[in-house]
Formats: structure tokens, C-alpha cells, sequence
């Protein structure tokens, strides 16, 4: 027994040397761990200018996003010695920012590009607010040696040019500079001819920016957009599969999809017009009545559907679903360029391909296992009793959400009667659009077979 006290003890002391020794060694290495540290937010921003045989692009970088990169300092600190940082500097450019930039006249990528300038700025410097300063800034003297400016604040700015063969053709940039820092907010201007700016602002890497699309452009990249927003909302995908439980007919189907479609159309038109509220507020209750649709359609199936009404409770959720819609297409309609109405429609028509794919999808399964693994009442009652757990808790965190915000009344001003027009027209366009369908729909439902209670 003292032996077994003895070897604890041992084991012990063992321990308490060993955690010493990790601390130490945690504490001398822990400085570089700190230079290398990833920023948390970084900024960009940068110009995009097509001259005489030359694209110009102009790029601000905080110091932050470029850790240590062997810069020669000085003083305890770490200040920066501006007079033998060029090179340095240079290689962090062409390391960091050039390797991650490619740009591409029409279809062509761009080789060869040439950094023409470099430059350290301070924290206070504002020069990047319109193009013609921030070329004089990054073209103008380096800093002086006796300013004290710590390696990691201020700004690098660089000036990159690439030969091109027109500067009236079509440009697009893949800026991969999303690495910068755990998030990376980039703001791209883009100088037109006559001399307006087209602006981009986004987060991480987007992929290929059309700073100009043509219209075949801008089509394409919106329906993408639609098709992959419809398959990767859960939201929309679980309402769409609580049509689909019960009605698994291509004609019980139509009048409920069809409906659905024209209504979130008109919604997203209307968001596209700016007759949607401005209150911060909006997107959060719209998000909790997607979710209260969802458990509304569910509690219906297990209930029972009257397959001659549903069609109006979809046209009226597919109002909000589309407002949810019309979230992401407003930040994305900055890469429509001047095709706005086009992108607009090819959105809509992304949405209705995400939406077919998933009707020729589910309907098949749904019927199969309905056939071989669940009695078909018990089936429907089943799923919607899980979908709508789902969404129950997805309305109620919402919901909280929602209450978070400051409700209190609008002010009775113009602004409050101009919004309240456009509801009103909203609202007797929907109503008219209802009331067509509405005419539509009776002759659909006038054979016998098709009514009554399905599911």
C-alpha cells in the first residue's frame, strides 16, 4: 500500500511538470499565434476602370487581412518602416491579392496583369471615395518613416492593370478574397463610360461578377438563382411537400401549383416596385407567417382537404411566400445590370423550374410508399404530423423574433399614405387576379370525380 501511495504521488508531480511545461510553451509561442491570427470582419474595397488598352482595378486592403508577412518593423511595437517595406509589401499584393483576382473581357481571361502601384494608408485616410482620389492617393508619395503606424492597421492600396484589346467590351471579375478574413465584405465599383458607377456589395466569394451582363447574361444568372433558391429553402420545400401529401394527381395538383406560382409573382413584381414596407421589422414577420403557412397546411391535411378551396388558402399564402422570395432577389438584383425586368422574370422562372423538379421528385416517392409501406390515411396524417412539429418550433422561434422588434405606431405622414396606396393596389390586384382565377377554376372543378374530399 505505501508503494501504490508513493507511485500516485509520482504520477501526480509527473502531471504538474508536464502542465507547466504546456503553459510555457503556450506563453513564449503565444505572440505569433497572434500574428497569425485571422481577422474576424474584413472590408474591401476597390474600382474597376476600362481606359485605352487597359483595365485599371483599384483595390483598398486592410493591413489586418495580411498578417505579419515579414515586413520590417521597429520598436517594440511593431511599427512599420515605410522606406524598406516595398518589396514586401509587393509580394504580399501578388501573394494575396493578384493570385486571388481574375478578370475577364468577355470570355477571355485576362493575363498578365501588371502592378503599377502600391501604397500604405492610414486608418484616417478617405480617399477611396471616389475613383480619381484613390488613383491620386495610391500614385502619390509613400508614407514618411517617422510616422508611427503598428503593421497590422491601415490600408494597403494597389493599383493592378491589365492589357485588354477594347475598352468598350463587356468585363466581369472572380474575386476569391473571401480568405481576407472569417467574413469578408467586398465593395466593388464599377466606372461606366459617361462616368456613373455601378456598385456590388457582397460577402465571401460570389463567383463571376458581370460588371455589364447582356441580357443573355443576366438571364441565365438569375435562373440559376431562382432554381437554387427554391431547393435550398427548406421552408418552401416543406410547404410545397404539404401539397403534395394528399394530392398526388397531376389534376389535383394543377389548380394548387398554379395558384401558388401566379401568387408569389405578384408579390415578388411588387417587391421589384418598392411596394413593400421599409420597416426592419417586415422580413421577420414575413418569415414567421411562411412558417405558420406550413403548419396551417399540415393541420389541414390531417384533417381532411377540400380539394375545390385549397387553391384559394395556396393563393394567399403564396402572397407571403413570395415577399420571402423578393428578400434575396433585392440583393441580387445589383448584378441585373440594366436588365432589371428581364432578371427579374428569369428569377421567377428559376423558381418554377426548383418547383417542378421537386413535384417529378416527391410525388413519385410519395406514392410508393404510400403503396408499400404506410396505409395512405395513416400516411398523410403521419408526414404532416412531422412537418408540422417541424414547423411549429420554426413559427415560434420566429415569432419571438419578431416581438423583439419595436412595434409601435407608423407616423401619419406621406410616406405612411404613399405605402398605404400601393397595399391598396397591391391588394385589388391580387383581388382581380383572384376573382379570374376564380372563373378559371369553376369550369376546372365542374366534373364531379374531380371534387370533394381528397386524402
Amino acid at each position: 500500500m505505501p508503494n501504490n501511495k508513493k507511485s500516485v504521488w509520482t504520477a501526480l508531480g509527473a502531471i504538474r511538470v508536464c502542465l507547466v511545461v504546456v503553459f510555457l510553451l503556450a506563453a513564449t509561442g503565444m505572440p505569433n499565434a497572434l500574428a497569425d491570427e485571422i481577422p474576424t470582419r474584413v472590408a474591401v474595397q476597390g474600382f474597376v476602370k476600362a481606359e485605352p488598352n487597359r483595365l485599371n482595378v483599384l483595390m483598398r486592403i486592410p493591413m489586418d487581412s495580411l498578417g505579419e508577412a515579414g515586413l520590417p518593423l521597429r520598436g517594440s511595437v511593431g511599427y512599420l518602416i515605410f522606406s524598406e517595406a516595398q518589396e514586401e509589401l509587393e509580394d504580399a499584393a501578388s501573394d494575396r491579392i493578384l493570385r486571388s483576382i481574375q478578370m475577364f473581357e468577355g470570355d477571355r481571361l485576362l493575363d498578365n496583369p501588371r502592378l503599377d502601384a502600391l501604397r500604405v494608408s492610414l486608418p484616417s485616410n478617405r480617399s477611396f471615395v471616389d475613383y480619381q482620389s484613390a488613383l491620386a492617393n495610391v500614385r502619390s508619395a509613400p508614407l514618411s518613416d517617422d510616422v508611427d503606424l503598428y503593421y497590422r492597421q491601415g490600408f494597403m492600396d494597389v493599383l493592378v492593370s491589365y492589357p485588354i484589346d477594347s475598352a468598350e467590351a463587356r468585363f466581369s471579375i472572380d474575386a476569391r478574397l473571401g480568405g481576407l478574413g472569417l467574413e469578408t465584405t467586398t465593395v466593388l465599383r464599377y466606372i461606366l463610360d459617361d462616368g456613373s458607377e455601378r456598385t456590388f456589395s457582397y460577402i465571401g466569394n460570389p463567383g463571376r461578377v458581370y460588371l455589364d451582363p447582356s441580357w443573355h447574361q443576366a438571364v441565365f444568372n438569375f435562373i440559376a438563382l431562382g432554381f437554387d433558391h427554391i431547393l435550398e429553402g427548406a421552408d418552401h420545400l416543406l410547404f410545397l411537400f404539404c401539397l403534395l401529401i394528399p394530392l398526388r394527381r397531376v389534376g389535383a395538383l394543377i389548380p394548387v401549383v398554379t395558384s401558388f406560382t401566379i401568387a408569389h409573382s405578384i408579390t415578388l413584381l411588387a417587391s421589384a416596385l418598392g411596394w413593400v414596407p421599409s420597416a426592419i421589422w417586415f422580413p421577420s414577420l414575413i418569415e414567421t407567417l411562411i412558417a405558420l403557412s406550413i403548419v396551417y397546411m399540415a393541420f389541414e391535411n390531417i384533417v381532411g382537404v377540400k380539394q375545390r378551396h385549397r387553391w384559394v388558402v395556396t393563393f394567399c399564402f403564396g402572397l407571403v411566400h413570395g415577399f420571402g422570395f423578393s428578400f434575396l432577389l433585392t440583393e441580387s438584383m445589383q448584378f441585373a445590370g440594366s436588365h432589371l425586368v428581364m432578371s427579374l422574370l428569369a428569377f421567377n422562372l428559376g423558381v418554377e423550374f426548383g418547383q417542378i423538379l421537386v413535384l417529378v421528385l416527391m410525388v413519385p416517392f410519395i406514392h410508393l410508399l404510400f403503396k408499400y409501406a404506410l396505409p395512405e390515411r395513416i400516411g398523410v396524417i403521419l408526414l404532416s404530423a412531422i412537418v408540422a412539429h417541424w414547423a411549429w418550433h420554426w413559427m415560434a422561434e420566429r415569432f419571438v423574433g419578431f416581438m423583439a422588434y419595436d412595434l409601435s405606431l407608423p407616423t401619419l405622414d406621406r410616406y405612411f399614405f404613399a405605402g398605404l396606396l400601393q397595399w391598396g393596389a397591391l391588394l385589388a390586384l391580387s383581388a382581380g387576379v383572384l376573382w379570374l382565377m376564380q372563373e378559371l377554376f369553376a369550369r376546372y372543378f365542374a366534373a364531379p370525380d374531380d371534387a370533394g374530399r381528397v386524402g
